[in-house]
């Protein structure tokens, strides 16, 4: 069983946060394991290699997953998700503005969207099956990195000023001014705005909320023990309640209750969680 981040290729850290590979395995197949994924600053690209992985509508009906290859654009709430059996799951995590320029895709039309990565990623199958018989996980990394170079031969722009600002805004987890990043991208604020929606899906201001409620929520998960407070000072809150209501915004419940679902994820059940915890509370380099 794994669940673990592995850095890309150093030549394509600045399009691929890290590739993740999710092997779990349980032992009454047919029963399910639930997670509550919360909105992340990424784009995932994900390939199910073996097993079923369910998730659900907003009525909370389960359903199976539409594709075994399936981009998942920026999500601004939270996603269940259920799995069974014997689970491989191999993710290729993009940073969030990476995938425009890879593909002129605008991203608010993949946000908060389940999308078939055959359409967006021509020949993607190959890379697919043989993901499907690789020896191991390094042998996955490889196809990895081999299929973002695939990409990278046919990307549709290079690097701007603009994706530059939004890197150096997800680098200091939201904490830093509009004006100031629309004047690193040579913009005015209005059309520092509008490029920004159009790379990302979601406005600077909302963006800039869920980049300091991740860093709450991995702050949290390595450290259990620290009450709320101390979590919302180091997360760089203003106070207890201002991270309450980023809660609230992109958990639709409180810090305690969010929490207490995490405890239920086939992470915490199966003895993953504390290593995967203490690396993601770790800074995030993009270069």
């Amino acid at each position: 069983m794994l669940l673990k981040d592995y850095p890309p290729h150093p030549a394509l850290r600045d399009l691929v946060q890290c590739y993740r590979i999710v092997h779990f395995s349980f032992e009454v197949a047919d029963s399910l394991s639930f997670k509550a994924y919360p909105p992340k600053p990424e784009l995932c690209l994900h390939f199910i290699v073996k097993g079923d992985l369910h998730v659900a509508t907003p009525d909370q009906d389960k359903i199976p997953f539409p594709f075994h290859m399936a981009l998942i654009g920026q999500q601004t709430s939270v996603m269940p998700r259920y799995t069974m059996g014997d689970f491989l799951n191999f993710q290729i995590v993009f940073h969030s503005s990476s995938l425009f320029r890879l593909t002129g895709i605008p991203a608010p039309d993949l946000a908060n969207q389940i999308v078939n990565a055959e359409l967006i990623f021509p020949g993607i199958k190959c890379f697919f099956e043989e993901l499907l018989y690789a020896d191991n996980y390094a042998g996955m990394l490889t196809i990895g990195d081999r299929f973002v170079r695939s990409l990278l031969s046919r990307r549709k722009m290079e690097m701007d000023p603009v994706e530059a600002a939004i890197k150096w805004m997800i680098k200091k987890d939201g904490l830093v001014s509009l004006d100031w990043l629309a004047k690193e991208a040579c913009l005015c604020t209005r059309q520092f705005k509008r490029n920004f929606h159009e790379r990302m899906g979601v406005n600077p201001k909302t963006y800039a909320r869920l980049l300091h409620f991740i860093r709450a929520y991995n702050t949290r998960n390595a450290n259990p023990g620290w009450d709320w407070l101390k979590v919302a000072v180091d997360a760089d809150y203003y106070d207890y309640q201002h991270l309450v209501r980023d809660y609230r915004t992109f958990t639709g419940t409180t810090p305690t209750s969010f929490h207490l679902l995490e405890q239920e994820s086939p992470e915490c059940k199966l003895g993953l969680a504390d290593a995967v915890y203490k690396e993601r509370f770790k800074p995030v380099s993009f270069f």
